[in-house]
C-alpha cells in the first residue's frame, strides 16, 4: 500500500515540473504571439474543466458519504471562505501569483487526501491522483508564463516547479500516516478542499478565459470534464 502511495503522489506531482517544462520548450520554439495566447488560453479551460470533474466525481460525492448534509454542505462553504481569506492575504502583501499560488491551494488538500483515501477506497485513490496529475499539468504550464513574467529566469522558474512537484509525495505521507484510519477527517479535507477549489475557479481561473471575443475557447471546460466522466467510467 505504501509504495502505491508513493508511486501515485509522485506521478500525480511530477506534472507539475513536466508542464513547466512543456511551456518552456512552446516558449523556445512558437513564436507567433497570438497562437501561444489562444493556447494558454485554452489550457485554463481545460484545466478548470479537470477541476470541475474533480469536484463533481470525487470530492463531494466521496466526501458526502460518510457525513451529514448540513456538515457536508458547511465545509464546502468554509472551504471556498478559508480560499477566499488567503486570496486577500496574499492580495494585500503585493504577493499574489494566481496560477501558482491556485495551483498549490489545490494540491496540498487534495493529496493528503490521496493519502488517506488509498486505504479504505484504492479506485477512487486511483482516479484522484490522475485527476491531480491532468489538473497540475495545464496549471503548471501557465505558472511557468507567470514565473517568466516576475523576472525568473528559465531555469529558476522550472527549479521553483521542480522543487513544487515533490509537495504532494510529502503532503501524501502525512495524510497516509495521521490519517489512514480516520474516514471523517478525510471526507471533511476533500469536501473543503473542493470547497476551495470551486472558489478558485470563479475567483481566479475563469475569469482569464475570455480572450478577443473568442468564445469557442471555453468549450475546453468541456473537454476537461469530459477526462472526469471517462475515468469515472473506467474505473
Amino acid at each position: 500500500m505504501l509504495y502505491e502511495i508513493i508511486l501515485f503522489s509522485l506521478l500525480a506531482g511530477s506534472t507539475v515540473f513536466i508542464g513547466g517544462l512543456i511551456s518552456y520548450y512552446f516558449e523556445s520554439r512558437v513564436h507567433n504571439k497570438e497562437l501561444k495566447e489562444l493556447i494558454i488560453h485554452y489550457l485554463i479551460a481545460f484545466s478548470t474543466g479537470i477541476m470541475l470533474s474533480a469536484i463533481s466525481f470525487v470530492l463531494v460525492p466521496d466526501g458526502m458519504l460518510e457525513l451529514p448534509v448540513f456538515l457536508s454542505t458547511s465545509l464546502f462553504i468554509l472551504g471556498g471562505l478559508c480560499f477566499f481569506f488567503f486570496d486577500k492575504l496574499i492580495e494585500k502583501n503585493r504577493y499574489k501569483i494566481p496560477q501558482v499560488i491556485a495551483m498549490l491551494l489545490d494540491f496540498i488538500p487534495e493529496s493528503i487526501a490521496l493519502g488517506a483515501v488509498f486505504v479504505y477506497n484504492h479506485k477512487v485513490g486511483v482516479l484522484l491522483s490522475i485527476f491531480i496529475a491532468l489538473q497540475n499539468l495545464p496549471e503548471s504550464f501557465n505558472s511557468y508564463t507567470e514565473l517568466k513574467k516576475l523576472k525568473h529566469s528559465s531555469y529558476k522558474a522550472l527549479l521553483i516547479l521542480f522543487l513544487l512537484s515533490f509537495v504532494g509525495l510529502i503532503f501524501s505521507l502525512l495524510g497516509y500516516v495521521f490519517l489512514e484510519d480516520k474516514i471523517l477527517i478525510t471526507s471533511s479535507l476533500m469536501l473543503f478542499s473542493a470547497g476551495g477549489i470551486m472558489y478558485i475557479i470563479f475567483q481566479d481561473i475563469a475569469p482569464l478565459l475570455e480572450y478577443k471575443k473568442r468564445k469557442l475557447i471555453a468549450i475546453g471546460a468541456n473537454f476537461g470534464f469530459i477526462i472526469g466522466m471517462l475515468g469515472e467510467s473506467i474505473i
